[in-house]
């Protein structure tokens, strides 16, 4: 018997985690350790089993069962430890020793290397193995782990993870005054119910083209059940940016059911579009992401929507086709990847 950490990209589909836990059983495994993370394209699933098979037995089987990727390395009885109590424990010493985040951060992702680097640009690497962990300006942490790749939810935790190293920021006020480019000014607030009838004038305002961006139909109004799951703060994070006492644009960041992705999109009327005033409030929303633990924000959109589509890839967000050939999904991580 011997402990393996097994890690395959699995495609989003009812059933498939029972598909790979029925087939290491038929190897004998008894998994001790599950956990499910987001990454570029799909979701990852990682066991920790005890299993009598040997790791190419264990990768043929996943294969078999739908895994992609396969990759088992071998574990220990220590790696066994509850993941959110070591991480909490990692925490705590990083607070007391912030100079040791590089050692911090390889035992939090059990890196095989880790080390300070000064002055190099923070980019994506091409090499999946290596992750850059931004912590200052032109200061970063690279880890380096082999055998298996970092995925995106690893990225989010170490970005996080670093910040506990750095000052505390100030309170996150409930309202933002901004200035665009054009001189114009705008408050950026949370959406709440009080703003049912400026969130209804400013669909009646917008036009139906603006309107099919954003709802994929020429919606004239806004449903009231819909409205208010938006204002549900526990199914997403909305604002509304107001000027001269109108809302001029409403930003939706809703929660989803897979494992560390959520969902933005925008609404801004026509006359306040190519402005910058939705990229303003996309880095807002992928910023609220970032600090709500989510390792990677998409966003559907019609194949049309040039505007919407330049922004995200302005972003950092890659493009790629749906199984409807008229929309287009957008995919933007906001961990130690995005950080740069």
């Amino acid at each position: 018997m011997g402990f393996l950490r097994i890690r395959t990209t699995v495609d989003e589909r009812p059933g498939r985690l029972a598909s790979l836990a029925s087939a290491l059983a038929a190897r004998g495994g008894n998994i001790l350790g599950l956990s499910v993370q987001s990454d570029a394209d799909g979701t990852v699933d990682e066991f920790v089993a005890d299993i009598p098979a040997s790791p190419e037995a264990v990768r043929e089987a996943l294969e078999a069962a739908g895994g992609r990727r396969v990759q088992v390395v071998p574990a220990t009885a220590h790696e066994l430890t509850d993941e959110p109590t070591r991480a909490l424990l990692l925490a705590s010493r990083l607070r007391s020793m912030p100079w040791r985040l590089p050692e911090l951060l390889a035992e939090l992702l059990r890196a095989d290397d880790a080390r300070w680097i000064y002055g190099e640009p923070v980019n994506d690497l091409p090499d999946p193995t290596l992750l850059v962990v931004p912590v200052a300006r032109r200061r970063a942490v690279r880890l380096r782990r082999t055998g298996l790749p970092f995925t995106l939810t690893e990225a989010a935790r170490a970005a996080s993870f670093a910040r506990l190293a750095q000052p505390a920021p100030g309170q996150t006020p409930s309202e933002h005054a901004l200035k665009l480019a054009d001189g114009a000014e705008v408050t950026v607030r949370p959406l709440t119910t009080i703003y049912r009838e400026a969130v209804r004038d400013l669909h009646d305002r917008c036009s139906p083209e603006a309107r099919r961006f954003r709802y994929f139909t020429s919606m004239p109004a806004l449903p009231p059940r819909t409205f208010d799951r938006l204002c549900d703060r526990g199914r997403g994070f909305s604002l509304v940016a107001g000027h001269d006492g109108q809302v001029v644009a409403m930003a939706n960041l809703m929660f989803t059911p897979d494992p560390g992705i959520a969902e933005m999109a925008f609404l801004v009327e026509d006359r306040w579009q190519g402005r910058g005033l939705g990229t303003v409030l996309a880095r807002m929303l992928v910023r609220q992401a970032r600090d709500l633990g989510y390792a990677e924000v998409r966003a559907t959109l019609l194949a049309d929507n040039a505007r919407m589509r330049g922004l995200l890839t302005t972003l950092g967000a890659s493009v790629g086709r749906t199984e409807d050939p008229g929309v287009v999904e957008a995919r933007l991580p906001v961990g130690a990847r995005a950080s740069a």
